[in-house]
């Protein structure tokens, strides 16, 4: 008992250093493509497909299409919590092959939250540089993209491959009280 308890500390360890690791490596590449957006683009957008897809920079003080421009501390605060939030459920999540989809969701979606919080701790602003000019669409950047992506990818997730009963693992009650609720139940 005392083996088993020992190698699944040490196995919740290496899944956090490892969720730490691929954040780090996606918010790395989020902000050297703010940084490179940032000095080539300095002169004008690049055009990439006329009237469909340019690189365009703006500093975006809000969210998409300058929403709520002005409130820092508002999306800082609300950042730390939803990081701190996915923080525990990456946590609490069974770290076997059933659930590598949400998990790459939720390292995704901190790498997200986390480049475009360094963005507005550093500069106040958010750095955007991505736009469909075709449907004028928000500009946006890479960050933007992991949090998109892993919205998306967690919704068919949660609709089409898992079951309510998969999600058990968020309840606050252990195994053994599950165990003896549905003994209860039974009786």
């Amino acid at each position: 008992m005392v083996e088993e308890l020992e190698c699944n500390k040490k196995k919740s360890i290496m899944w956090i250093l490892i969720g730490i690791v691929f954040t780090v490596i996606l918010t790395a590449l989020d902000q050297i493509t703010k940084i490179i957006a940032v000095e080539k683009l300095a002169d004008g957008p690049f055009v990439l497909i006329h009237g469909v897809f340019e690189f365009y920079y703006v500093s975006n003080y809000g969210a998409a299409w300058g929403i709520l421009s002005g409130k820092r501390y508002f999306f800082l605060i609300i950042t730390i919590i939803v990081m701190a939030l996915i923080a525990c459920v990456y946590y609490r999540t069974p770290k076997t092959k059933k659930y590598s989809g949400i998990i790459f969701c939720e390292i995704l979606l901190v790498s997200g939250a986390l480049g475009n919080f360094i963005d507005r701790i550093s500069l106040g602003y958010v750095r955007d540089f991505l736009y469909f000019s075709l449907i004028d669409f928000p500009i946006f950047n890479v960050a933007d993209c992991y949090v998109v992506i892993s919205a998306v990818l967690l919704c068919i997730l949660v609709i089409f491959v898992y079951k309510d009963e998969d999600f058990s693992f968020l309840s606050r009650k252990t195994k053994s009280e599950d165990d003896a609720d549905s003994k209860q139940g039974e009786e």
